[in-house]
């Protein structure tokens, strides 16, 4: 049985956002019908950690829907839920990683 402090600290503690809350939808990059991927355009590149030094592992592209995880500055850690990126051009299906916020449109209870 609760005590009824303990029952008042429950009801009133915040509600913390989970992970995965927060969506959203690439935005800012060139369409798909400019992709070339020498040159850097018509995608945007998902990296293995928070920053243009890591790694590139896959691509998202203009429209593609993503949850988001983490944020580490202007870093976001995504996880793809829809679009292009599924069947990727380059790259990893359903990539897992990390994009620069300047190019997402975000919502809902965010990191």
């Amino acid at each position: 049985m609760l005590r009824p402090l303990a029952a008042l600290v429950l009801v009133l503690a915040p509600s913390l956002a989970a992970a995965g809350d927060c969506t959203g939808h690439v935005v800012g990059v060139r369409p798909l019908s400019q992709y070339n991927h020498a040159a850097g355009n018509g995608f945007l590149a998902v990296r293995t950690g928070p920053g243009t030094q890591y790694p590139q592992l896959g691509e998202l592209y203009l429209g593609d829907e993503i949850a988001v995880w983490a944020r580490e500055g202007g870093w976001y850690q995504v996880q793809c839920m829809s679009g292009r990126c599924l069947n990727p051009l380059w790259g990893q299906p359903n990539p897992n990683g990390w994009v620069s916020g300047r190019y997402l449109s975000v919502g809902g209870v965010c990191p």
